[in-house]
């Protein structure tokens, strides 16, 4: 097949949807896995294009969505004292916790900052020597190498006032996941393209093996998601279970080395909690014992955390690829952008706030 240099083609769309009528000769259903993808599939309507037999579903693609309720307790806490500033991108500022979101502690005066990068949050620390800056440090493996940068810069600058509250998840453990679920019903994957930028795409081998499923590094453009959709239908089709690199534009098969060993010159795999999931084996990522003054968690001690609040929402089925976010009875109503119940309606990337955006409540919202 070849592999598109244009991004948002109609023709060129067309023929790939007419490829995919043409080979496609039973029911496959394909998961997301970037909330960017998500995105690009509501807002181009690329789900309604496809065939009625490929079925698109969603998964925890979005890290702000996965972060569990007692990360963002822990991080309402501490900005709760008077000796701290804690530092956090916009989209994680109104996740709700088990009371409150970060929005709403700064309400009640806690010094909380929105920043674009972790290295503002290490320029505050230098600023301030007498406050304590803790940066929440939340993403998949594309942001882990810029937070373990701000760590190392700060270790370099003798900064001993900075650190990383860190709730980083990893993308194959949650395939895995849902894969060995008793309710799976996903056939393939659409894996994130930046995700692979930084660490490439080897680990996904093993999945695609163990599970014989394929698995289609997409890019995030329409023409990318078409793709990726044809390609990993190609394989089904044909009884193959690969992984495919359709963003050879940005993705190489080893990622990106140097990325990768800072990474792990500031971090080791660990167990991680995610929102709506649950507890998954080695799928995130903690500081490293010998930093652990840049950690917050050794730093300030445990924090205490209430229990999630019970919900109408469903935001862990649909992370899961279990429902769609119009399936939801709050959908819309209950819950908005302007006052999400569930993490998938906070973040931008969050698939509950792309069909808000670009399908709304005249396409059936609460249907079941």
């Amino acid at each position: 097949m070849k592999f598109v240099d244009e991004y948002r083609d109609p023709e060129l769309a067309q023929r790939l949807v007419s490829h995919l009528e043409r080979i496609v000769t039973r029911p496959w259903t394909l998961m997301e896995v970037c909330g960017g993808q998500t995105h690009a599939i509501v807002r181009f309507g690329i789900d309604r294009m496809l065939p009625d037999e490929i079925e698109l579903v969603h998964g925890p693609g979005c890290p702000v969505c996965v972060t569990p309720v007692e990360v963002i307790d822990r991080a309402i806490e501490l900005a709760a004292r008077p000796e701290v500033v804690l530092c956090s991108f916009g989209d994680m500022a109104r996740v709700p916790g088990s009371e409150l979101d970060l929005l709403g502690r700064r309400a009640q005066g806690g010094d909380v900052r929105i920043v674009y990068s972790p290295l503002d949050a290490v320029e505050i620390a230098r600023a301030e020597p007498d406050r304590e800056v803790v940066f929440l440090a939340v993403g998949f493996e594309t942001t882990a190498p810029a937070n373990a940068m701000a760590v190392l810069q700060a270790r370099r600058d003798g900064l001993s006032n900075f650190s990383l509250l860190v709730a980083h998840v990893l993308v194959p453990p949650a395939m895995e996941a849902i894969l060995s679920a008793a309710d799976n019903r996903v056939q393939g994957f659409l894996a994130a393209g930046h995700v692979c930028t930084i660490a490439g795409f080897e680990e996904y081998e093993p999945v695609a093996r163990a599970y014989r499923v394929p698995i289609v590094v997409t890019g995030f453009e329409p023409l990318d998601v078409l793709q990726g959709v044809a390609m990993c239908v190609e394989q089904l089709e044909q009884g193959r279970c690969e992984v495919e690199n359709q963003y050879r534009r940005s993705a190489r098969r080893e990622g990106n080395r140097a990325a990768q060993r800072a990474v792990e010159a500031v971090f080791e795999v660990a167990d991680r909690r995610w929102r709506g999931i649950g507890m998954l084996p080695r799928s995130g990522l903690v500081i490293r014992p010998e930093l652990a003054p840049f950690d917050a968690e050794r730093r300030f001690g445990s924090v205490s955390c209430g229990p999630e609040a019970d919900s109408p929402c469903i935001a862990g089925r649909i992370l899961r690829g279990r429902a769609k976010p119009d399936a939801c009875p709050v959908f819309g109503t209950g819950c908005t952008p302007e006052h999400p119940l569930g993490a998938p309606m906070v973040s931008s990337e969050g698939a509950c706030a792309a069909y808000y955006r670009h399908r709304g409540l005249a396409e059936g919202a609460g249907a079941a």
